[in-house]
């Protein structure tokens, strides 16, 4: 079994967000069933009545700590695709790359994962080693979520408190700290009318002056040391915003107008000061405001014991933060938990998505590495 044939199988299942995992998460459990793992399924149904599914494995006596492995089996839309020798779902090797989508975020990862297992002899197993599929990653973790309330072999990993890694693409650096997220969405209703008559009320001139006050906000916690963290770069909370009125012609007065807003968080931030804030802001414009998702911020303390095995491991000198967020969010109960996988981050969600063959086998010699060293005698 290796991660180049791993991958080409995983990257031919178009399995964004926004359908159905279940045909990619049925591969995820034949090739666990296949390794000799205990498998457990995991459905529900998505706010479109879209059925999701997560699969977990548990491989190795019942027994120890053990190891934990998490990864994702979503991939982010395809909107356009400039790579000219394949298509996005027809992955290709190239001058050391495999291209496609979900090569890199992250069905690299769990392709070295599996081929990790696979090289070992499962009989010097005396500890346990799992590894747990989510779905709904990239809109919102819903899938870890999931894990976290339903799932009887999380519980077992939180009881054992498994040495856990997310497999997100670090190019095997340890991160032991990524930011939250906050998302809200904001209403501004209006009248529909002809654009020639005053007989409506445009909703985006209702949302306008909450915009002015949002930006005054965003330049006022940018400087302001109470809403920064220096471990992380960028250090600020990051806002970005999207606004859409959905507006069917320009001779309508616009009848609604939303502005969504996603906000970066990291660990220690009084995020409840923001929310009230802008919760403050809305009544006061007479709009809407809603909160779609919160995610905590991960960290794990860089001088801990485990972070610095890791970092011998790796042979690396120190670990790091990113301004990015995983499924690690939800896991908070683990105590023992970094962000490390193959591939660069800089690739995922791009157009042209690869990842080297160099770092899928370094990847899966790290993978082997780790749990021959805490797994197996």
């Amino acid at each position: 079994m290796h991660s180049v044939s791993l991958l080409s199988e995983l990257i031919a299942f178009p399995s964004v967000s926004r359908v159905s995992n279940v045909e990619v998460s049925r591969w995820a459990e034949t090739q666990l069933e296949a390794l000799g793992f205990q498998t457990e399924w995991l459905e529900y149904r998505d706010e479109q009545g879209i059925t999701k599914a997560c699969v977990s494995g548990r491989l190795g006596p019942d027994n120890g700590r053990g190891m934990a492995y998490f990864c994702h089996t979503d991939v982010v839309p395809v909107t356009s695709w400039s790579f000219p020798k394949s298509g996005p779902w027809e992955p290709l090797q190239d001058d050391g790359k495999l291209y496609g989508r979900g090569s890199c975020d992250m069905k690299g990862s769990l392709a070295c994962m599996l081929a990790a297992v696979a090289a070992i002899d499962p009989q010097k197993l005396t500890h346990p080693i799992y590894i747990v599929c989510t779905a709904d990653e990239e809109v919102g973790l819903v899938g870890a979520a999931k894990i976290v309330a339903e799932s009887a072999m999380y519980r077992e990993i939180v009881e054992r408190q498994c040495r856990a890694i997310i497999g997100e693409p670090t190019l095997l650096n340890v991160v032991h700290a990524h930011k939250g997220g906050q998302g809200a969405t904001v209403t501004a209703e209006g009248v529909a009318a002809h654009s020639s008559s005053d007989k409506g009320l445009n909703a985006n001139f209702v949302m306008i002056p909450f915009l002015a006050e949002l930006n005054e906000f965003r330049e006022e916690i940018k400087g302001n040391p109470d809403f920064e963290d220096d471990r992380f770069e960028p250090p600020t909370i990051s806002m970005n915003i999207g606004i859409n009125d959905n507006n069917a012609a320009l001779n309508i007065t616009a009848p609604k107008s939303v502005c969504t807003i996603c906000l970066r968080t990291m660990p220690g931030i009084d995020v409840d000061k923001i929310t009230q804030r802008l919760e403050a802001m809305a009544v006061r414009h007479n709009v809407k405001i809603e909160w779609s998702y919160a995610t905590k911020p991960l960290f794990t303390d860089p001088e801990s014991d485990y972070v610095q095995e890791l970092l011998t491991v790796t042979g690396t000198k120190a670990s790091q933060t990113v301004a990015y967020g995983t499924d690690g969010s939800c896991f908070q109960e683990l105590q023992d938990i970094v962000v490390l996988g193959p591939g660069d981050i800089r690739q995922a969600h791009t157009d042209d998505e690869w990842i080297s063959l160099e770092q899928l086998q370094a990847g899966t010699d790290l993978y082997r590495t780790l749990a021959e060293r805490w797994c197996c005698e």
